[in-house]
């Protein structure tokens, strides 16, 4: 008996999972990147950009939901990121004034 080439493996997943993990972080930050140049240097808003990004994040979340994979942690630096940028928000939004 021969066996055959085997074509993915554990490793090409983890790899494969890496690599789509840093191909999101350029779109996302990358966006965000865009939008802040719109607004600060263009004074133009970007609310089309803002959307994919928010967008992309719901998705990623609700699958992962889907599939009970998030964790208390999850939830707890979630709740942090949300008030860092409820924070950050109100000091931009004052500032502006």
């Amino acid at each position: 008996m021969t066996a055959g080439r085997i074509e993915t493996d554990e490793r090409t997943l983890v790899v494969q999972n890496a690599s789509y993990r840093w191909a999101y972080f350029l779109l996302a930050y990358g966006l965000l990147a865009s939008i802040a140049w719109r607004a600060f240097a263009r004074n133009e808003a970007s609310w089309d950009l803002f959307a994919l990004v928010i967008g992309s994040g719901v998705v990623t979340t609700a699958f992962q939901g889907r599939g009970q994979v998030l964790g208390r942690r999850w939830a707890m630096l979630s709740a942090a990121a949300l008030v860092a940028a409820l924070v950050l928000a109100a000091m931009i939004a004052l500032s502006r004034r």
